[in-house]
């Protein structure tokens, strides 16, 4: 019994008023987990720390700490995603295409709380891609940190020619949507969707290993008139972020209605 007391994956013997009673050390390591887990120290759709960190923190094998994450995925508390490691389960962010709405407004209506942190606010001169899609020489550049429940879950940055936001604050950019704010009527946008890996920069502000992958969004807004008169890209971490697209019915053809690909 000492010998198998001693193993560090098999477990330890606790005394009890009938004797000694065999606890399984993966087990104990899930339940330290779930508890942090159910009581909130690891919020929905949170990276928990790597496996060799686990190890650490728990004094046990890499094997040991694996079957207990397992053990909790089972449980549907945790998942794992290659590049991403090992995570709290969430519902993803889900984003329904189709309509020129924000994905906050889509939020807020499944009982999400959306919020904002502008990191940069600056009238800027148009860098080459924003010059060409906007066709101005002098933009309002935007940044921020879009948060779900508190968790980051995307870096946003919006472009819009310079006398368009001329009037606007930081404040402005921080409560309201660019739609509500630069007083053009719209008609629309094309928004293009690639797959991407994360840069160190974006990688911090959102929790995320260096080059995990990514869904990076570029949508380019228009007025009723047809010219451009918003820029905006979206990085979003791939394993909380889903885009649902209604597809109508329509005559037989190799590419979906509404959708068209971009090389």
């Amino acid at each position: 019994m000492d010998q198998l007391c001693r193993g560090n994956t098999h477990g330890v013997a606790k005394g009890t008023g009938n004797g000694l009673v065999r606890t399984i050390r993966y087990q104990e390591i899930a339940d330290a987990l779930r508890s942090r887990v159910e009581h909130g120290s690891y919020a929905a759709g949170r990276l928990l720390p790597s496996e060799a960190e686990l190890s650490a923190e728990f004094a046990a094998s890499r094997v040991t700490i694996r079957r207990a994450l397992e053990t909790l995925r089972d449980e549907g508390l945790v998942d794992a995603r290659q590049g991403f490691g090992w995570f709290v389960a969430a519902e993803p962010v889900r984003q329904v295409l189709g309509q020129l709405v924000t994905i906050e407004g889509q939020m807020a209506e499944s009982g999400i709380e959306p919020q904002r942190k502008i990191l940069e606010f600056a009238f800027v001169t148009a860098a080459g891609h924003v010059r060409e899609a906007l066709h101005t020489d002098h933009v309002l550049r935007v940044k921020r940190l879009n948060l779900a429940n508190g968790e980051p879950f995307a870096v946003v940055t919006v472009w819009c020619p310079a006398e368009l936001g001329q009037h606007l604050s930081r404040r402005d950019v921080e409560r309201s949507p660019f739609y509500e704010l630069i007083g053009v009527a719209l008609k629309g946008a094309t928004q293009t969707i690639g797959a991407d890996s994360v840069s160190s920069a974006d990688a911090v502000l959102l929790g995320v290993p260096v080059g995990s992958p990514v869904l990076r969004c570029e949508r380019l807004t228009t007025d009723l008139q047809g010219r451009p008169v918003l820029l905006s890209q979206h990085v979003f971490p791939a394993h909380r972020t889903e885009f649902v697209v209604e597809l109508p019915n329509a005559e037989p053809s190799m590419a979906p209605s509404g959708l068209r690909l971009v090389e």
